[in-house]
């Protein structure tokens, strides 16, 4: 039987025990076990998002034990993808570590350094400097392209308005929403499928734009709307299992009826 077990909590330990352990136990499963010896990064990236999203319902459940849980699971993904990359040469997890380190401490000089900041606006306006001189040529590098398309609009929109590409006045944002709006029931009405879905699309991209100017992440808005509704949906589901009914025989109207009920809890 392997040792690779971390010390005890009532044990006086070090922050490195514990990773070093872990770090241990990645290498064995890599290397022991059929499912993980054969990942590759390709094969788990899909995985590591997920992850990510879990993470998020932790947080917006507020449950630390889940959070806790989530976050350890993301470790691994990264001790992984960092030991696969290493078995091809690629890099450690030492050199990931000691890359992001160096990057936090060229990319805080108001902490690190002697530069002065008033707000978190100079800070963030430094930071794009600073990605600037890394050799990033355009505003928009950085943004992933496999993020999620309302979070991947918002960052667009975010690092456009740090150079200046942005709206002075929020009405005029506004204005922006119901313009596409206008432009998009007019190919509705003239039966245009193709400009139908790219009108639909600015549509979209300006309701981001007016949400971060109202200081509001349009992912997040639209993952707590999921999950409100299937919170009401279920509770239709639920009521309807005591009717001895299924959804399917009961008529939209009852159907309205039991989403209002749900609205109150």
């Amino acid at each position: 039987m392997k040792n690779i077990t971390p010390p005890k909590p009532n044990n006086p330990i070090i922050e490195k025990d514990v990773f070093e352990a872990f770090m241990q136990l990645v290498r064995i499963l890599r290397k022991e076990c059929p499912w993980d010896s054969k990942q590759t990064n390709k094969s788990i990236a899909h995985l590591t998002i997920e992850e990510s999203y879990e993470i998020m319902d932790a947080i917006d459940n507020q449950d630390d034990k889940e959070l806790a849980k989530e976050l350890g699971d993301v470790l691994l993904h990264v001790l992984l993808h960092s030991v696969i990359a290493e078995e091809r040469g690629a890099f450690s997890i030492t050199d990931v570590i000691n890359e992001v380190h160096e990057k936090m401490i060229h990319r805080h000089p108001h902490v690190f350094s002697d530069t002065k900041v008033n707000s978190e606006d100079d800070v963030v306006r430094n930071w794009e400097l600073l990605k600037k001189s890394e050799g990033k040529k355009s505003a928009l590098d950085g943004v992933p392209k496999g993020l999620p398309a309302l979070l991947k609009a918002e960052r667009m929109q975010h690092k456009a308005a740090k150079v200046g590409f942005d709206w002075d006045d929020k009405s005029d944002v506004w204005n922006k929403v119901f313009e596409e709006i206008d432009e998009l029931r007019e190919m509705i009405d003239a039966g245009n499928k193709q400009k139908i879905t790219e009108e639909f699309g600015d549509v979209i991209f300006s309701l981001v734009n007016a949400a971060r100017h109202e200081k509001i992440v349009a992912e997040e808005a639209l993952h707590f709307t999921n999950n409100k509704f299937i919170k009401r949906f279920q509770y239709i589901e639920s009521k309807a299992a005591v009717l001895g009914k299924s959804l399917d025989e009961m008529s939209l109207k009852e159907m309205d009826e039991l989403w209002e009920e749900a609205k109150k809890y």
